[in-house]
């Protein structure tokens, strides 16, 4: 199991083409994809549940406090 510390959150700030897949200001649960940030793309579990590929400025990187971030994570 992944430590609850290096799982990343962010929040969604635009959702142009992907409004189905993605809806802003909502967090998402970014998975770590280092060929795909190389693009400029980020891995991100989305509406579906699935993760897929989406262009990283759609997003923004939030720090939450612990107790929060564990919940986030649990829903």
């Amino acid at each position: 199991m992944v430590a609850l510390s290096s799982k990343k959150l962010v929040v969604c700030v635009d959702n142009q083409g992907y409004r189905a897949s993605l809806e802003k200001r909502k967090i998402y649960i970014v998975l770590r994809d280092q060929k795909a940030e190389k693009h400029g793309l980020m891995r991100i579990i989305d509406e579906s549940g699935e993760d897929y590929l989406y262009p990283k400025d759609f997003f923004r990187p939030i720090d939450l406090p612990q107790p929060v971030k564990r919940a986030v994570m649990a829903a």
